[in-house]
């Protein structure tokens, strides 16, 4: 069985056959390409807290802040635009939840990705995808994939978007 985290899924759908080696590469560097083309107004923290306790936290922000991966039961990371980030981690702080500030250059998995989901998609769409030769987890459900969920350029945009669900 292979997995990655985050855009470590890529070399592991990579090893399983998804695509070759040529067409992952242009995948992984569009992607590159088109999140350092994104202001770096974001930010990124490590909760130590349940996703349901951060989620409560972060409904006040609606879509400036969102989970953007799930690692353990008392393990969140939450990403978005700065301000908003540490609004709520100074409303965490203050309930005793520690939070540590992740060194990144964007919000990955935040609703700052948003501007490079379609022009991200139309690259994935000219990949020739293959049924996995090896058992995969996704990091979108958690779960071993069972059908061809991964050869589609609507999951690659999905995964630059949606949580990391690595505890799952």
């Amino acid at each position: 069985v292979v997995m990655g985290h985050s855009v470590g899924e890529y070399p592991a759908a990579c090893m399983a056959g998804v695509f070759n080696l040529e067409e992952g590469l242009k995948l992984v560097a569009a992607r590159g390409r088109l999140m350092q083309a994104l202001p770096q107004e974001g930010e990124m923290v490590a909760v130590i807290a349940s996703e349901a306790q951060v989620q409560a936290a972060i409904a006040r922000y609606g879509a400036k802040v969102a989970i953007a991966v799930v690692n353990g039961p008392r393990n969140v990371v939450i990403s978005g635009r700065r301000q908003a980030v540490q609004g709520v981690v100074k409303m965490l702080e203050a309930e005793g939840i520690k939070t540590h500030k992740l060194t990144v250059s964007h919000a990955f998995h935040s609703p700052l990705m948003d501007p490079i989901l379609d022009p991200f998609e139309q690259i994935a769409a000219t990949l020739t995808y293959y049924r996995p030769r090896l058992r995969i987890i996704s990091n979108l459900t958690g779960q071993r994939v069972q059908g061809d969920e991964l050869q589609t350029a609507a999951y690659w945009r999905s995964h630059i978007r949606q949580p990391v669900q690595f505890a799952a």
